[in-house]
């Protein structure tokens, strides 16, 4: 039964997301993929490299998947690894989570001038790409068979 609501709603657009807004946008999008397909496999994913001798986190992926799907939302390392190999073992290990998940496939998006030769001798493949800012820019969706 869904609940009254005694006034209008507010729509309220903010610059900070609320780890409990977070969490109750993920807990509904959960409830209602489970009552949609009878399951729910929605869980975040973490790749981090850390400094042996500090414990300090460098750079990583962070994502998720569902649905048999690994979705890479931010993927950094800092320049002074960069070029190192350390990218594509990064890159790997969260495949290879993501596989070991059930997931058939990934997306991502990137940035013209950030990573899509990368990505693309890594085995994905461009299904779009938009116009962004600064002009000349595009965001480059990509998708890998996994």
């Amino acid at each position: 039964m869904k609940s009254a609501v005694t006034a209008s709603p507010l729509i309220i657009v903010n610059d900070v997301i609320d780890s409990a807004f977070e969490t109750l946008l993920g807990q509904g999008l959960a409830a209602f993929n489970q009552q949609m397909t009878g399951y729910n496999d929605r869980q975040p994913l973490a790749v981090e490299l850390k400094d042996p001798a500090t414990g300090q986190v460098l750079g990583g992926i962070s994502g998720r998947t569902a649905l048999g799907m690994l979705f890479i939302d931010l993927f950094y390392l800092p320049d002074h690894l960069r070029g190192t190999g350390l990218g594509a073992r990064l890159l790997q290990a969260c495949e290879d989570e993501g596989r070991r998940r059930g997931c058939r496939s990934a997306v991502l998006y990137t940035l013209s001038f950030q990573a899509p030769s990368f990505y693309e001798k890594h085995g994905w493949q461009r299904f779009g790409e938009f116009p962004c800012n600064p002009e000349g820019s595009s965001r480059i969706f990509m998708s890998k068979t996994l």
